[in-house]
């Protein structure tokens, strides 16, 4: 191949001129272009709403949950659900690079993609053979292709894989937390954060008692999840509720913030049906970040007219500068967080 575009375009089979995270297939070549980057995969980390649905549709059933994302790679050329629209993302090691790539990888080199499955070319070449279909990470062989506006990061000396991995898959979450959070400072922010004891909750969690917010509250689903949190040490209050029932969670969250909603309301929640809740748990003024791949964003937009909501929303769109390093960072800070992770990483291997 010549020089490709950078934003990987060149890649796409159809439609005709669209970008490759909204295509319907692309090409997964594993000869690259001079700015792209070939890497050799070793493990795919699908986000927690597509997994969901493909375990809820087959009912747990792990070889049919395994046979789907083959056919849907073999289809579309990346792993995106026709579903939730969402991916993940994947470690390996780089194997081959284009000598116009401005991304500064080397072959040899270990690392996370940080763009998303939906717009990644991707080959499997061991039918999933070690993956049991039964958890989010799936040990995998085949390429991956990233272009000259991709992302990624080096997999950090001092991490097993499969955490580094987990940390990577969420770490656009705290960064944008930790930004808007730091912009309401100056007031003393509340946030609530739905789905607190996931990945992308619980270090949202730090991230605002890292941006110095006056209160944070954390919003489970269960006792065994208040639990964790209690243990965890980064909310100020814990309050159970369930996330799609809209005026539970509102009652929930004004109780905990003292008869107001929340400054700051972050959705990590992996079902859909949580946009209303966190609109009605939202101060007057406040913003929402919706961080799921479940939300549907008409029925946010909708939902804050239909209810006279003065809110922002703000899409988390899983890249801030500087994310992974940050992600780590708090991590490292956070032993029991670490803790929190590994017992989750663990029970997925």
């Amino acid at each position: 191949m010549s020089t490709g575009s950078p934003v990987g375009s060149h890649r796409v089979v159809s439609p005709a001129g669209s970008l490759p995270q909204a295509a319907d297939r692309l090409d997964p070549d594993p000869e690259i272009a001079d700015d792209e980057v070939r890497v050799s995969v070793e493990r795919l980390n699908l986000d927690a709403a597509s997994y969901r649905q493909l375990h809820t549709k087959h009912g747990g059933d792990g070889d049919a949950i395994r046979a789907e994302v083959l056919a849907i790679v073999a289809e579309r050329g990346k792993m995106q659900n026709p579903v939730t629209g969402s991916g993940g993302m994947l470690i390996g090691t780089v194997d081959a690079v284009g000598p116009r790539s401005p991304l500064g990888l080397k072959p040899g080199q270990k690392i996370a993609t940080l763009v998303s499955l939906t717009l990644t070319p991707l080959r499997i070449t061991d039918r999933l053979e070690r993956w049991d279909g039964r958890s989010e990470q799936v040990p995998a062989a085949g390429t991956a292709i990233l272009f000259g506006r991709s992302i990624a990061a080096p997999i950090p000396d001092d991490m097993p894989e499969a955490l580094a991995l987990a940390v990577f898959d969420v770490c656009g979450a705290p960064a944008l937390v930790r930004r808007v959070v730091s912009r309401r400072s100056h007031s003393g922010p509340t946030v609530a954060v739905l789905g607190a004891a996931g990945k992308s909750g619980s270090l949202s969690l730090a991230a605002a008692k890292d941006a110095r917010a006056a209160k944070v509250v954390a919003v489970v689903r269960d006792q065994i999840e208040a639990a964790q949190m209690r243990r965890l040490g980064l909310a100020d209050e814990i309050a159970v509720a369930d996330a799609t029932d809209p005026l539970q969670l509102s009652r929930a969250v004004n109780e905990a913030l003292g008869g107001r909603g929340a400054d700051v309301t972050v959705v990590c929640v992996d079902v859909p049906g949580c946009e209303h809740g966190a609109i009605l748990a939202t101060a007057t003024g406040g913003t929402v970040v919706f961080f799921s791949m479940a939300t549907s964003f008409p029925q946010a937009a909708l939902g804050a007219e239909g209810l006279a909501a003065d809110v922002e929303m703000l899409i988390g769109n899983g890249y801030v500068p500087g994310h992974a390093d940050y992600a780590l960072h708090l991590m490292n800070a956070r032993p029991r967080l670490k803790e929190l992770f590994t017992a989750r990483v663990g029970k997925q291997d």
